[in-house]
Formats: C-alpha cells, structure tokens, sequence
C-alpha cells in the first residue's frame, strides 16, 4: 500500500499557486526528457490563459520517495471562493503561498480562514524572495499573526516554513542560500502534513466536484473517507436531504499525473473518480448499500450579486450566435448550477428572462464569456447587489478593498473610495508604493477599477473580499456622463463621426453596423442624447471652397466585458454575442423610452 498526502495549495491571485504546481510536476518527472509541456499547466482553459487566473480547481498527482502527493491547485479570487471552499474538504493539510513583497492579501486571508475552519495543518512557503525590496522575516512574522487572528489552534500556529522562488525552481530553508531544486518543499510535505485519517467501517465518500465526458456522462470526484470502493459494487448515494437512491459503481479512477488510471478498488484517504453514478449533485455522499451513513454536507457562503439574463432581442439577433432561444439559456444555466456551487438561479415573471446570483461581477462574466464563446446570444441587466433584511434592517453586503498605487496617487483613490462611501482603515508605505484598506459596500465597487486605472495611468492594483451584511450607506453617485444613442439603423459614417466628436467619445467604429437605440459613445454632460451618424456627406457637383478636410476620427473606446457590465445604467443592457459586445437601451425607440421611462 502506497503512503498517500493530499495537499492543497492557497494564496492570493498572482502569488504563484500553479507555478509552483509546475515546477513540482517537472521534478517529480512526470514527462518525459522530449516533453516540454511550458508553463501553468494545469490553467488549461482559454479563459484562464488570457486573464492569467484559476477559475476552477484542479487535481494532480506526483510520486516522491515512495509516497504519492495529490495536489489540488485552488483559485485565489474570492468571486470563486465557492470553488475553494469544497475542494478543502478533500485535503489534510494546505501549502499557504505568501509573496515575499507583498504579504498576506486579502484573499491569503479568506481561504486561510476556510483552511483553518476545516482544521487543515499549514505550510507555509514563502515565495518571490528575489523580488527587490521584499521582507521574507516580515512576511513570515505577518502569516503568524494573521493566523493568530484568525483563531488557528497551537498545532496550526507551529507551522513549517520554505523560502524561494518558484519561477527560479529552488526552495530552502533558509532564503539567504539558494538551493538546487524544489526537495525542501517535498520534504516538508512529507515531514509534517499528516496522513489521511482512516476510520473503521463501511464506505463513506463527499462528492466535493464533478466532471463531464460525453462517452460515461457525469463522474464524482472525492476522497473516500474510510472503507473501500471496488469496481462494479452496488452503493448507496445520499442525497442533501436525506433521500437515499440505489446505485452501482461502473469504473473506479485515481488520479495519476496529470490524467486518471483506472483500478480495480480504492482504499480510503486517496481522491478518486467514480463513473456510473447517477443524478448525485456536489455534497451528496456515496455509502455503503446496505447500512448508508451521511457524511456532513458542504456549506457554500451566500451569493451577493444579481444579473437580469434575457434573450437577445435587438435587431441583429440570430446573426452571430447558435443558440438563441430562452430554452438555450435556460438548459445551459442549469447545468452551469450543477458545477457552479456559489451560483443560484431565480424565475422572473417572464419566461425569457432569468435572474442569476454570484459571488460578484467577475464570477458571473466568466460564465457569461464561457457560454459566448459556446456560441450563446443574450443581453444582460446592470448588476445589483442582493440587499437583505436583518432584524427589520435593510443591510447590504460588505467587502474589504486592498489599493496598491503610487504613493504620488494615493490621495485620488482615496478622494473615489470615500465617495463611493468607504472608510479608510489603514495605510502603509512600501518601498514607492502605498497599500490602503477601506471597507466598501460591494455597490461601491462596482465601476470603481475603471475610474482608478484611469486616473493612476494602470499602475492602481486593486482586490477586495467579502466580510459581511450591515446597515445600508446610503446612495452611491453613479456613473455622471449620459449616453450617446443612435437614432437609426444603419451605418456609422466617418464624416458624421467627425462632425460629432465634440459631443461625447464614441464606442463604435467608422463603417460599424449600428441599430437604433444603441449606445454608441458617452455624452460630455449628463443626460442622453440621439445622434444620428448613419448621415453621409452631400453630394454635390459644385465645389464650395473649404469643404474638403480631412476626416480625424479619434479611435473608439471598447470595452471588455466586465468593464462594460460595470458601465451600463439601469435602462441599459450588454447585448452579448459570440463576436461582439454592444450596449443598448432596454426600450430601443425614443417614444417607448420616455412612455416606459425607468426610475
């Protein structure tokens, strides 16, 4: 019987959680000498190797000195803290990754909180120490006291730590001596995460997540509690409520490298994949057939935000897209709530449209790109925070804000935190920069990146987390430009363009097909107004002396998806598709929107 660990790495966005996995899966030589496999590996998504993030967990295996290290590589934004939170429940003990510059962040302290919940034993790896200006004894002391803080036990608190740089692919024990390899990591691994805890009696396994292939259909993943599973033994699954169905193990997988094995039965303390179970959902529990115990279910934090998902119903539906129809979006956002454990799904009072709640803008965009890029069309509302009452108080959700700038810039930020009413709690200089933390309503948030890139010229480093409800703040001031709308369908002509500049910024290109009531540029003041700029030159046969400039169009601004959710008012919409994204009016047609006008 092979030593099992199960590890899971946590850290703040960027601190080099898959990095590391990298570099660990390279000296374990899980490929072979011809195989260059590069670099984050396991972000095997496209939209993780664009954005450079995690979204979604994933499991790998490495054999060291004899024992078998399953790793599982976690996000770090708290938008996919529902992600992080089941995936602990597989693991015995967490490699906590701190940046040697910037310490612990607000999202180290979010899933070391759940870490520490869970009562998981702690490494800590300090990583980054070639970086100038870093303080790897600081940052060493500041995990001490963030995990004092957040209430670790004597056990937790004596917690081993490496220093080094995982890009650089040396760990020590000191971060004074390089080293040659990754082995002081391993071995700490080894020394002090326990082994998995092994009970006696029947089989007991959480379903923690689940996977997809289109030949065997679903397959639960999850670390089998105590007792063992064989290949084609009848078990029983439990469901959340207590409701018990009969089943049967098709084929039983471990993990192994980067891909599965499959095995004839697993012994417990080991994740594994079970295919041929059907209609388990993520926290139910497969046990034994004859007398089924429940393991304790996964408790997932409340959504804070809301999004209005409607059919796309602007002139250019259907030219881009496949799937178009409300019964598309409909299968495909419940299936999404399958995996998608922080995501929940309520009915409006029209069949077209459906109301999505996230963790924040960035979880719900992701899925919004995911099905763009499936060849989805639909338009989205403004997102709002789900507003709550406590104690006959109206209380809205709360986050805490981290801005790393300039210390030359730091007094703008604060200037726009504090009128999106936030509080300043602490500020503190490092090196030439400034770290300042606030707490700000999550509406504040919304909206805010933009205005701070703008204004530190994209040097404005900005991260939040939830912490929770209180008492509603008041009203935040929205965006202060109205918009630009086109008053016909058509298209954008450059020489209307031209002569229109000095009303607002455009959004659309020159020649760009446009509808009316689209949004197509931001008013200098205000309030909206209707251009059109689908007017061409008049062609006569008489030159007029001084008629002929040039046309000097400033390029239009275009948004990314997130930004244009942040920007949109509340009569807005984002029309979604899978080569563009435009802004509109909920009512296209100026007579509809002064009939129907929304406060």
């Amino acid at each position: 019987m092979t030593p099992i660990r199960n590890i899971a790495i946590i850290a703040h966005v960027d601190h080099g959680k898959t990095t590391i996995v990298d570099k660990i899966m390279y000296h374990c030589q899980l490929f072979r000498e011809n195989e260059n496999s590069g670099d984050l590996i396991l972000d095997n998504n496209d939209l993780e190797r664009e954005r450079g993030i995690t979204i979604t967990s994933k499991n790998v295996s490495v054999m060291y000195k004899g024992t078998k290290i399953n790793i599982i590589d976690t996000p770090g934004h708290a938008d996919f803290g529902g992600e992080v939170e089941r995936v602990l429940n597989m693991a015995d003990g967490v490699c906590l990754l701190v940046d040697a510059f910037e310490g612990p962040m607000p999202q180290t302290r979010f899933v070391l909180q759940k870490a520490i919940d869970l009562g998981l034993k702690p490494c800590v790896v300090i990583n980054k120490v070639d970086k100038e200006n870093c303080t790897p004894e600081e940052v060493h002391e500041k995990v001490f006291d963030l995990m004092f803080e957040l209430g670790a036990t004597e056990d937790q608190l004596d917690f081993p730590t490496v220093y080094g740089s995982a890009k650089n692919n040396w760990m020590s024990d000191d971060f004074r001596v390089q080293t040659e390899n990754l082995e002081p990591l391993l071995d700490m691994v080894l020394k002090h995460v326990p082994a998995p805890k092994v009970s006696e009696g029947t089989p007991q396994m959480l379903i923690t997540s689940l996977d997809f292939s289109s030949f065997t259909g679903r397959i639960a993943i999850g670390r089998l509690e105590r007792g063992v599973l064989r290949e084609g033994m009848p078990i029983s699954l439990v469901k959340r409520d207590g409701k018990i169905i009969k089943s049967r193990i098709k084929e039983l997988h471990t993990f192994e490298g980067l891909g599965r094995k499959k095995v004839e039965e697993v012994i417990a303390g080991d994740i594994c994949a079970i295919i041929g179970v059907e209609g388990f959902e993520i926290g139910d529990t497969i046990a034994d057939y004859e007398n089924p115990e429940a393991l304790k279910t996964i408790d997932i934090d409340e959504p804070t935000m809301s999004m209005l998902f409607t059919i796309n119903d602007s002139p250019f539906f259907g030219k881009e897209g496949k799937f178009v129809t409300s019964r598309h979006i409909r299968d495909r956002l419940t299936k999404e709530l399958e995996k998608n454990l922080a995501m929940k799904l309520g009915e409006t009072d029209s069949a077209d449209k459906f109301m999505v709640f996230g963790r924040g803008v960035l979880h719900l965009s992701v899925l919004i790109e995911t099905m763009r890029r499936e060849g989805y069309e639909l338009q989205i509302g403004q997102p709002q925070v789900i507003i709550k009452e406590v104690d006959g108080v109206k209380c809205e959700p709360i986050e805490e804000l981290t801005i790393d700038l300039p210390e030359n810039l730091s007094g703008r930020a604060v200037e726009f935190v504090s009128l999106r009413k936030g509080e300043m709690l602490s500020m503190e200089g490092k090196g030439e920069r400034m770290i300042i933390k606030f707490n700000i309503p999550s509406r504040g948030i919304i909206g805010l990146r933009n205005q701070l890139l703008t204004a530190t010229a994209g040097e404005a480093i900005m991260s939040h987390r939830y912490i929770g409800y209180e008492p509603l703040k008041g009203d935040i001031p929205g965006r202060n430009n109205g918009s630009l709308i086109s008053m016909e369908n058509g298209k954008a002509i450059p020489y209307s363009i031209d002569k229109l500049q000095d009303r607002g910024k455009f959004f659309v290109d020159p020649n760009e097909e446009i509808y009316e009531g689209q949004v197509i540029g931001e008013n200098s003041r205000g309030d909206d107004m209707c251009i059109n700029v689908t007017k061409a030159k008049k062609q006569s046969n008489v030159r007029s002396s001084g008629n002929d400039e040039k046309a000097r169009i400033i390029p239009p601004i275009k948004f990314s998806l997130e930004e244009a959710l942040e920007y949109i008012q509340k009569d807005e919409y984002v029309e979604v598709t899978p080569k563009s994204i435009r802004l509109r009016k909920i009512y296209l047609t100026e007579n509809d929107r002064k009939r129907f006008k929304i406060a």
